[in-house]
């Protein structure tokens, strides 16, 4: 392997990123790549919409909105959707919304659940099926709706046999906690993390803004129950009304490490993991159809991105939320390219502690990285936000650029993913 990738080397020269964003007839790359708004969950204007009906909505509004006219949708030949919370990962409902939104039946479906990188690993699983030949179109696709799953249901049912052994035990251990572990054993103080909470706002108000989100954002009609209904009869239906969501409600302005240092710990009394430097619970799906390069131009079609690879590592469950600090050195090894030579990193803020400790551990650029705000302010959408960040990287590179997303995973793993901007 050493062999291979030195003569892979020599022979595409010593710049790693003309190598990588070469252009061949056999390249994975993303013909499009969107998302829905990222709304709150429980209190957003998605909490009464089904994950099946957030993900037909944006396959339609894909197809009506974004592909030529006429798109032939028996081209894909593999639809796979990455759902963190649903039974079965959402294996029947999704495959459902996917018949409803026009693909038809004669394209296969796959449910996938590796936690928050379920997202990621639908592409992965896309595109490593198109690079060894089984096919030449797919459709990726993340979705959750934590408004509707997330909660004591969701909670695994794991025997008390396996819980008696110290390491199947570590799996148990709340998500927060996790994060608490890493504050205490690499010593990240609550000032560090405010400071950079605040920042996620502070960039993704300013993105919303000035509408850095709106080219990857498919604006979808949903029907939700109307608030203004005033029916005191408790057995009658209850009014509903149609609305159009198109932005994100996370960010919000004036957000301050002061207005941060208020809030209380949320998992330890002495600990320093709170609502406002934690990602939020949030609703949203994300979509991104990929195919060979000579494919999508035999079909004229514009072509965003390439695909170049993905790898998944195991790290301690008990800090789990180190994981992108061993996903991303591993992914820039396998293609062997420097750190210096990725524009942009999209990190998931599962809590700003463990992103901290992953940036400082890679030895990361902060600009670098999430340079429109992450999930501390946008929302963590579970099984979404895999596919929500290549929508989102897309955006922020620039033609001949390369990105990593990267992502803690719970029970103790990291995934990363490596793409260049066409």
């Amino acid at each position: 392997m050493e062999r291979l990738s030195q003569l892979r080397k020599h022979l595409a020269g010593d710049d790693p990123v003309e190598r990588l964003t070469a252009k061949n007839s056999d390249d994975v790359v993303i013909v499009a790549a969107f998302r829905t708004a990222v709304t709150k969950g429980g209190k957003g204007k998605f909490k009464d919409v089904n994950s099946d009906v957030l993900l037909q909505k944006l396959i339609e509004g894909l197809f009506e909105q974004k592909l030529p006219p006429g798109f032939d949708k028996s081209l894909i030949e593999e639809v796979t959707v990455g759902n963190v919370l649903n039974p079965g990962a959402g294996a029947n409902e999704h495959r459902a919304a996917m018949l409803a939104a026009g693909i038809p039946s004669s394209v296969p479906f796959l449910a996938i659940n590796r936690q928050c990188s379920s997202g990621l690993m639908a592409v992965n699983d896309v595109a490593n099926k198109i690079l060894v030949g089984q096919i030449a179109c797919g459709l990726a696709a993340g979705v959750e709706s934590m408004s509707s799953n997330y909660g004591p249901s969701a909670m695994p049912k794991v025997s008390k046999s396996v819980l008696k052994h110290p390491e199947g035990a570590k799996c148990m251990i709340p998500m927060g906690i996790t994060n608490e572990n890493i504050n205490s054993k690499f010593g990240i103080s609550r000032t560090a993390q405010d400071e950079f909470a605040s920042n996620s706002y502070r960039k993704a108000e300013k993105a919303v803004r000035e509408g850095q989100f709106r080219e990857e954002i498919i604006p979808i009609q949903v029907e939700v129950e109307d608030e203004d209904d005033e029916n005191d009869d408790d057995d009658a239906p209850a009014k509903t009304k149609t609305i159009t969501v198109d932005q994100d409600e996370g960010p919000r302005p004036n957000v301050t490490v002061e207005s941060l240092g208020k809030l209380r710990p949320a998992f330890k009394k002495d600990g320093s993991t709170h609502a406002g430097n934690a990602s939020q619970v949030s609703d949203g799906a994300a979509v991104v159809l990929l195919m060979r390069r000579d494919m999508a131009q035999d079909l004229n079609l514009p072509i965003l991105g390439k695909y170049i690879a993905c790898t998944t590592v195991g790290v301690p469950p008990e800090i789990m939320g180190v994981g992108p600090a061993y996903a991303i050195p591993a992914v820039l090894k396998l293609v062997d390219l420097p750190k210096e030579k990725v524009t942009v990193y999209e990190i998931n803020e599962a809590f700003a502690g463990q992103a901290l400790y992953c940036i400082n551990k890679v030895g990361l650029d902060k600009n670098k990285v999430n340079p429109n705000g992450g999930a501390i302010a946008l929302g963590h959408p579970l099984g979404c936000t895999g596919a929500r960040q290549v929508s989102t990287i897309m955006r922020e590179l620039k033609p001949g650029e390369i990105g990593v997303t990267s992502m803690c995973i719970g029970t103790g793993m990291g995934a990363a993913a490596v793409f260049a901007r066409e």
